[in-house]
């Protein structure tokens, strides 16, 4: 039987979910353009006032924000209440130049939380769980988010954060840990670790994961569901916004719910920035809607996925998005081809191969190279030349038939790509354009 955290709004009809987005929009405009000089200025450049913004049928009015504005208005530009009012700040991983900072209330965390706790519920966790949180604790938002939510579950968390996976497994394994929380890379290293342990899925006392932060696909969900028994749930979110927990997937596995009463979703035309009906694949977009401390309006996530409104056999009915095929910003485009690292993940899972890869790109004299180092597994690793050369081979000609161009794929050892126990390092790209 289906449960929920908060059954009244999470099974809401949706004439209250619309109610709700309507009076929550009207009011944030309004605190957004008396306390957010940036903001305003951009609404101002549009010709809109608050007044201007009388439902959601107004939200496309509204100008987007990007990673670009949020650089811009560092640090404390888009901050939308006094400094006094705010008890943390969270900030992205960040690649280049300056982090994102985002910025919480005690309410603000409050909610947070709230929606991680449903995202717990939702994969089956109860207050007799034990919930072993492995994502990294401290700026990044993974450790905190699914720490309070699953104190408002009260589950006996372990904030076990990342890293030293002996003693990950020690706790599994002596706590009786039920639940894991983790980047979905991380999840397949502690399996393969506890695979080489000689421990079987039996032996392990975990009976859900919660996987976020980075892509990954179904053969993996299913690689990592069979290694460590368990039935393993994505969870969607990023720190402009709050955290995890912006959606989740619940029981039916057929996209990720939003929770809908803090957050309203768009998806546009990453080009033209052009509002695409329900249903078509385009950039996600957030809005959020009770954000006190850092409030985003129309924010341009980058992700590429699709909104499903199909009736969920969970009993949910809040929208559902789809897993992000990818970034509209970190896809590749490697001699005129589009190319989303998912893809290759999935001709290297569908081939028996664990998700330990690298996506090599450079340009040699105005042509760009394509390389992929894929690890061998154990079972695999051979010095048989003839092997080696078929199995690439098999891989090559996978990935041409998938992507559409000729990759180099260079087998490797086992365990000698580095690991991940945070983000996934998936890419190198060498060129300088």
């Amino acid at each position: 039987m289906e449960r929920y955290f908060q059954e009244e709004i999470e099974c809401a009809p949706r004439e209250k979910i619309l109610a709700i987005q309507n009076e929550k929009l009207v009011a944030q405009v309004k605190h957004v353009w008396d306390n957010v000089p940036y903001y305003r200025q951009k609404m101002q450049e549009k010709n809109l006032t608050p007044d201007d913004i009388k439902s959601v049928d107004d939200l496309h009015k509204l100008p987007m924000l990007s990673k670009a504005d949020l650089k811009a208005a560092y640090p404390y530009g888009l901050l939308a209440c006094p400094l006094k009012d705010c008890v943390r700040i969270q900030s992205t991983s960040g690649t280049t130049g300056k982090r994102v900072v985002a910025f919480y209330t005690l309410k603000d965390i409050d909610i947070w939380e709230e929606c991680c706790a449903r995202a717990i519920v939702a994969a089956g966790g109860t207050n007799e769980d034990v919930c072993q949180v492995s994502y990294g604790y401290g700026l990044f938002t993974g450790g905190p988010g699914l720490n309070g939510g699953s104190h408002k579950v009260g589950c006996l968390t372990i904030p076990a954060s990342s890293g030293n996976t002996e003693r990950q497994i020690m706790f599994i394994m002596d706590l009786s840990a039920t639940i894991l929380c983790c980047t979905p890379s991380y999840a397949a290293y502690l399996g393969e670790s506890m695979k080489e342990m000689g421990l079987t899925p039996e032996q392990i006392p975990l009976k859900a994961g919660i996987f976020g932060a980075e892509a990954w696909s179904e053969e993996m969900r299913r690689d990592i569901e069979k290694t460590l028994g368990i039935k393993a749930y994505d969870i969607y979110g990023l720190t402009e916004i709050s955290g995890p927990g912006v959606s989740f997937e619940c029981s039916a596995q057929t996209g990720m719910h939003i929770n809908e009463d803090h957050f309203i979703a768009e998806i546009i035309n990453p080009d033209t920035g052009e509002v695409l009906p329900e249903g078509t694949q385009g950039e996600l977009v957030f809005t959020s809607l009770d954000k006190e401390a850092f409030p985003l309006l129309r924010y341009r996530t980058r992700d590429i996925c699709t909104l499903t409104r199909e009736k969920c056999s969970c009993g949910r009915t809040h929208v559902k998005m789809t897993k992000p095929k990818g970034r509209s910003d970190d896809m590749l485009i490697i001699r005129g081809v589009n190319v989303f690292p998912s893809q290759i993940e999935t001709v290297l899972l569908k081939n028996g191969y664990a998700a330990n890869y690298q996506i090599i790109v450079d340009r040699v004299n105005n042509t760009d190279t394509f390389d992929i180092n894929v690890e061998m597994t154990p079972d695999m690793f051979t010095d048989n030349v003839g092997e080696v050369q078929t199995r690439k081979k098999i891989l090559e000609d996978g990935l041409k038939s998938m992507l559409g161009i000729k990759a180099k794929v260079n087998l490797v050892a086992p365990k000698t790509i580095t690991r991940s126990e945070g983000k996934a390092v998936r890419v190198i790209d060498k060129r300088k354009i």
